[in-house]
């Protein structure tokens, strides 16, 4: 019964919805039943699949680079006090600016294309990895690395042994949040740097004049895809050797 209060949740809210579609008579929001049509217009194009696709692959570079560089660099800092000092400044300058911001340097590095998009996406995500590395190594207790050090461990097997299974859970936590940023940049990119995708789907009906179908379409699909990204980060929580993180904390 709980699994079902959920469904339940989202069947009112889209009973509300139609219910004040059909009071009002507006023409500006698309009933629910409209939107699903629109969906269906999608695929019968071949367009659904090819959007979809595109903000996937433009989400999956950015992201990834992101983890490649953003994990070790927070890690390094971590471990090292006065390259921390030295660097995190610069980081809490820069991570508070939006990687919207960067629209224009990015088109003007990249021009119109993918690589504009995967850029911003990369921005969005690498700082907040960064200060979660960072952060999860700082909340290491003292005591583990000790010990390790006492056992004898050299600087790389300390690394192996002692900080990666101690930070595990908190980089996870912190892997989830950024994908989350990272989606919403890829369709605010896409609205602008690019011709496909789920942005540029939004803003292309938008600019079609009455197709608030599709617009709506489009948004439920971003939050139908959001949905499914955050459900496969949290069951990379409950795997075990992320759970075996938990306990060694």
């Amino acid at each position: 019964m709980r699994r079902l209060v959920p469904f339940l949740g989202v069947a009112l809210a889209v009973f509300a919805w139609h219910l004040a579609v059909v009071m009002t008579g507006t023409r500006l929001v698309p009933s629910p039943w409209a939107a699903v049509r629109a969906i269906g217009e999608l695929a019968q194009k071949g367009l659904l699949l090819k959007y979809i696709v595109a903000s996937l692959f433009r989400v999956t570079w950015g992201y990834f680079l992101a983890l490649l560089l953003a994990i070790p660099f927070g890690i390094a800092l971590g471990t090292w006090r006065r390259g921390e000092l030295a660097v995190n400044p610069l980081i809490q300058v820069l991570r508070p600016i939006s990687p919207l911001a960067w629209i224009p340097i990015a088109i003007l590095w990249f021009g119109v294309g993918d690589l504009s998009a995967v850029f911003l996406i990369f921005l969005a995500s690498f700082f907040p990895l960064t200060v979660t590395a960072m952060q999860a190594v700082h909340n290491i207790e003292t005591i583990h690395l000790s010990a390790g050090t006492n056992f004898g461990l050299s600087r790389p097997q300390l690394l192996v042994r002692v900080i990666l299974p101690a930070i595990l859970p908190q980089l996870v936590v912190g892997m989830r949040l950024a994908l989350g940023v990272a989606w919403l940049v890829v369709v605010a990119a896409e609205m602008i740097a690019v011709n496909s995708g789920l942005g540029f789907l939004i803003v292309d009906a938008r600019n079609a004049g009455d197709r608030y179908d599709l617009v709506v379409a489009g948004m439920i699909l971003i939050g139908a895809i959001g949905v499914v990204l955050d459900l496969l980060m949290r069951r990379l929580e409950t795997l075990d050797f992320v759970r075996w993180g938990y306990a060694s904390e």
